[in-house]
């Protein structure tokens, strides 16, 4: 018995590193689903106005992670995923500028005193 599981011992390597290989070569799906979620509650927060630059770097950092998923290979799931987290995380920073600026704009408007 052990001599057959020594001849099977290279074929469970391959079907390991086969199975391995199949879960990370499926797409990031959640990673880009919140990017999408963030860019677009940024979009709606002003930051076309407000955190321009930002927004614009999250959108092309998801367009990036979307061209990784075109490698189909565990290098451009990695390069997929990390991508996706980094517009997220860019997107959130666009949404905060945002918000901060309309409140500084607002705080300046109730400043002003109203003459009637």
């Amino acid at each position: 018995m052990p001599r057959r599981i020594r001849q099977l011992k290279p074929v469970l390597i391959v079907l390991l590193a086969a199975l391995l290989g199949a879960c990370a070569t499926a797409p990031p799906v959640q990673e880009m689903s919140d990017a999408r979620q963030a860019i677009t509650a940024a979009r709606e927060a002003g930051a076309a106005e407000y955190a321009q630059s930002h927004l614009a770097e999250a959108e092309a950092l998801l367009s990036s992670a979307e061209e990784y998923l075109d490698w189909d290979n565990s290098s451009g799931y990695w390069s997929a995923k990390r991508a996706a987290i980094s517009a997220k995380e860019t997107a959130l920073d666009a949404l905060l500028i945002s918000r901060q600026a309309q409140e500084v704009q607002s705080d300046a408007v109730e400043a002003v005193p109203s003459f009637r």
